[in-house]
């Protein structure tokens, strides 16, 4: 009991620490041996959207400013996914350590939640890069991208403390959900455009909180258009709703994990 009371009580100073730790030893586990290291967050995109450009835009004829609408709903469902799937292994793949040391589990969650976050800032990287080819100017409101962002990493964070808790129990929980999230992927219009919609049915997509990060970075770079008040208030309310059943399910799980790592 002493030696858990120790563990909780440490310092912010401690906590940090090892939280940069924790970050730092994620990021190079991620490009280690790659001899372009993080350069490979932005050269994959570009390689990838670069063919799709030509698929979608010459082969297919799709409208103007198409690749960037393309790359836009690719780079933020691929963080989802990225995000998701790190912090869904996050406890399992320290299992050795949690069963050796008196230390927050979720410690080992907010790292993989806040590395992924850097890459996903990389990422962007590429994305401004197709978008400026793409003869979309840059502006001021690009600033409120960081609105969306956060959002969705507390989303995110969310939904990777269900996941993580479901994963230490039940291994299917990988394949499960690597299949719906590629049924997920045609549910957020990466490809298409929900204007071909009736009215009625084009709000269903809002359902999808995925759908609502990729259609306000959309509104804020392609159309340089705030969205409106209720878009607003969907992006604060799945993280906040995500994040308290996550937290849920992991309290209630939180002492029985140590007996299946």
């Amino acid at each position: 009991m002493s030696k858990e009371k120790n563990s909780n009580a440490w310092s912010f100073e401690q906590k940090r620490f090892l939280l940069k730790r924790l970050i730092r030893r994620d990021f190079k586990s991620r490009y280690k041996r790659a001899f372009f290291g993080i350069l490979w967050s932005m050269m994959s995109p570009l390689f990838i959207f670069g063919a799709q450009a030509i698929v979608f835009t010459y082969f297919l004829g799709r409208s103007e400013h198409y690749i960037s609408y393309l790359i836009i709903g690719n780079i933020v469902f691929h963080y989802f996914t990225d995000s998701t799937g790190h912090e869904m292994h996050a406890l399992n793949a320290n299992s050795g350590i949690l069963s050796r040391i008196k230390i927050k589990k979720e410690y080992f969650l907010w790292s993989k939640s806040l590395s992924c976050l850097v890459n996903f800032f990389v990422t962007m990287t590429a994305m401004f890069i197709i978008v400026a080819i793409d003869h979309i100017r840059f502006h001021f409101s690009f600033l409120l991208l960081i609105f969306p962002i956060i959002c969705m990493f507390f989303f995110n964070l969310g939904v990777g403390y269900i996941l993580s808790a479901l994963y230490v129990f039940f291994k299917d929980t990988e394949y499960l959900y690597r299949i719906f999230t590629r049924m997920l992927i045609y549910f957020s219009a990466i490809f298409y455009r929900i204007e071909r919609f009736p009215e009625s049915v084009r709000m269903y997509f809002f359902c999808n909180p995925v759908y609502c990060y990729i259609h306000y970075f959309r509104s804020i770079i392609m159309y340089n258009t705030i969205p409106d008040f209720k878009l607003h208030i969907l992006c604060i309310v799945y993280p906040i709703l995500f994040i308290i059943i996550g937290k849920i399910v992991y309290n209630v799980n939180n002492s029985r994990f140590i007996y299946y790592f």
